[in-house]
């Protein structure tokens, strides 16, 4: 083979690498969803409107999901004080799978005042794949424990999924998303550790890889060709 072929030859490789390790990234979407919750509280019924947000990672053999509220929900008639207000949720998973994920978090680390939007702090699980495919994590009831009283608010608006994700069961592959679940996987994981992490952000991940792996290879490709001409100079 030519010289000129090997370093056509080397330069391919280096692309088809990086189009490879691109093409193997997972397939995950999130996106912020407004959910329309209709609560019932001990005085009566309330309503309010909260963007939520789903993120995660992967952790072992599934994934650590955060389920997040951009508003406040529901509200008190006295002020609640700090550590008095507990929160959990559940969210349906759809798809390749069913089921319902539960996730909870810590009580609230500050004083809420009376007739104010309760902020609903993060809440986390653990979710296991049990089947492979695309799976869909929808909010769904948010329960509010306070002052010996309980606070239920379901998703009226018949809310869209918050994240999607490719999976893959008994392995935990796929995305880099997830959260805990009833008929798919663990129980609640209030622990507060791992960095939380949006799926895309492991495609990109994989694609800067993959534009690694191509300059390097163009880089190669270079040498060689300078190299080459150094030693035809010499001649």
């Amino acid at each position: 083979m030519s010289y000129r072929k090997r370093t056509a030859a080397l330069a391919s490789a280096a692309a088809l690498a990086g189009s490879a390790v691109w093409m193997a990234a997972p397939v995950a979407r999130a996106e912020v969803v407004d959910v329309n919750y209709q609560c019932k509280t001990p005085i009566g019924d309330k309503s309010a409107v909260s963007p939520i947000d789903i993120k995660g990672v992967k952790s072992g053999s599934g994934y650590r999901i955060t389920m997040s509220w951009q508003k406040g929900v529901s509200s008190s008639p006295v002020e609640l004080g700090k550590g008095a207000m507990t929160p959990s949720a559940t969210i349906a998973l759809g798809g390749a799978d069913s089921g319902t994920l539960e996730v909870s978090g810590p009580a609230n680390d500050a004083a809420i005042p009376a007739n104010t939007p309760i902020k609903i702090s993060d809440l986390s699980g653990t979710y296991t794949p049990k089947k492979s495919g695309e799976v869909t994590f929808t909010a769904g009831v948010l329960t509010i424990k306070a002052l010996g009283t309980t606070t239920t608010c379901t998703p009226a608006n018949d809310p869209g999924p918050s994240l999607t994700l490719d999976v893959s069961a008994g392995s935990g592959g796929g995305g880099g998303a997830g959260g805990s679940a009833q008929g798919g996987g663990s129980g609640a994981d209030t622990g507060a550790g791992l960095p939380q992490t949006g799926p895309e952000d492991s495609a990109v991940a994989l694609g800067t890889l993959g534009g690694t792996v191509l300059l390097a290879g163009a880089a190669g490709a270079l040498w060689l060709t300078r190299r080459h001409q150094g030693a035809r100079a010499g001649r």
